[in-house]
């Protein structure tokens, strides 16, 4: 296996099906953790080239009065805007891969799980040896937002601009279920994790 024989799994799904949960258990197998949307709000959108571009896109009133992007109003700016949302994609994206790939080049003989939610979207599904999808019923999917503090009506907005559960499912190499307890997501995690990975050689 490429870049050192590291293990490397893309882990996705639609919001509030339960990555995060799904990616604590796989850490508990010893699997290295990197979050999309972490490494986009900590890193990216905090990095003065990428905040300058988005002030110089969107306008000032995208930033606090520090120049600080605040992600409330870039969110509230582009998913109302499908050109707008694909241009910060655009932007984003070859950064995170290229953060990733420092990671992944000072690593030997580790396991990763990469949290991915646009992992089909954006065509990443090459980046991983094998991809998971953590499923769950969409009554749940809303419930789960609301208690994170999305209103329905913008839950329903972000869950418009991923594709379809389904879809993502069917494309993935393996399907998590997170309708029940957490001991039962934790338990598939445990099965999976000792299966032999797919053989088809990743993209890196």
């Amino acid at each position: 296996m490429a870049l050192g024989s590291n293990l490397i799994v893309g882990l996705t799904g639609g919001m509030g099906c339960g990555k995060s949960t799904a990616a604590a258990f796989f850490a508990e197998h010893g699997f290295r953790r990197l979050d999309a949307d972490q490494v986009v709000r900590d890193e990216l959108l905090t990095d003065s080239a990428v905040m300058a571009l988005i002030r110089e896109k969107f306008g000032t009133g995208v930033a606090d009065g520090h120049g600080r992007i605040r992600r409330d109003r870039l969110a509230a700016v582009v998913f109302a805007d499908h050109q707008a949302l694909a241009w910060l994609e655009d932007l984003l994206h070859p950064r995170l891969r290229a953060r990733w790939q420092a990671v992944l080049a000072g690593a030997r003989n580790e396991k990763f799980i990469v949290e991915v939610p646009l992992l089909f979207e954006k065509g990443m599904e090459n980046w991983f040896d094998f991809t998971v999808c953590v499923a769950t019923d969409s009554g749940l999917q809303l419930q789960r937002l609301e208690k994170r503090g999305f209103p329905p009506d913008l839950a329903r907005q972000r869950l418009a601009r991923q594709w379809p559960l389904a879809r993502k499912c069917e494309l993935s190499d393996f399907v998590l279920l997170n309708d029940g307890t957490p001991g039962f997501l934790r338990e598939q995690v445990s099965l999976l994790v000792q299966r032999p990975p797919p053989t088809h050689q990743p993209d890196r």
